[in-house]
């Protein structure tokens, strides 16, 4: 509660898309059953330091706290817990505790997401498309979870594994664009010529060569 008024989320207006640097910042996870090491999952491939608070875990939450890979206080959830946290995940299978978190994360200016529980959630969790520093995120506001679900399946398909490396190719060149004298007119020309779709194809083009080139003479050399 805040002045006595319970928080409520306007699903009718989109949540603006941001995307976060949680490196190095406290990410607070409360319960740690499946749903939680899902969760934890996903945040571990950004590199937060990652605080777990539940009384019991499933397996790999455990393990992965004796590896040290994570943190898991063995206990309830306090409000205190949500303290110096840059975002929480409330993961729990009680609607209740997970108001609580909410209600804590609300009073400390936290922000919070309760699983599948959008009354208690100042973000979603999106659907995404992963393909190295390339991400597209899917976000129904909530409505949608299978059609986002869906959608990202169909964008996995349409951005192949090509992307990753065609995404640090661009990059190498831009910065190599970037560094030149050049016009305001001819930088920004240049730099639409590179994220073209003709360009990307070039670039699967002689990638598939060139890799088709290595492996017959890795061939030939075993011979």
């Amino acid at each position: 509660m805040m002045g006595g008024v319970k928080h409520r989320v306007n699903q009718e207006l989109p949540f603006f898309p941001i995307l976060l640097n949680i490196m190095g910042r406290r990410c607070l996870v409360v319960g740690a059953g499946k749903v939680a090491a899902a969760k934890i999952a996903g945040l571990m491939n950004y590199g937060p330091k990652i605080v777990v608070v539940s009384p019991r875990a499933v397996r790999e939450i455990k393990d992965q706290a004796r590896a040290g890979k994570i943190t898991w206080h063995q206990r309830k959830f306090s409000p205190n817990d949500v303290r110096g946290a840059f975002v929480v995940i409330a993961a729990t299978n009680s609607s209740e505790i997970n108001a609580a978190v909410f209600r804590a994360c609300r009073a400390r200016r936290v922000l919070c997401n309760a699983v599948d529980d959008p009354e208690n959630c100042d973000f979603f969790y999106p659907a995404v498309v992963r393909r190295g520093l390339l991400q597209i995120a899917i976000s129904t506001n909530g409505r949608a979870p299978a059609l986002a679900a869906r959608l990202r399946r169909e964008l996995e398909h349409q951005f192949g594994p090509d992307w990753s490396s065609w995404i640090e190719h661009v990059g190498a060149l831009r910065r190599n664009i970037q560094a030149q004298e050049l016009s305001v007119k001819t930088r920004r020309r240049r730099l639409l010529q590179l994220a073209s779709l003709k360009a990307f194809r070039s670039f699967v083009r002689q990638r598939t060569r060139k890799q088709s080139a290595n492996a017959s003479a890795a061939k030939r050399r075993s011979k």
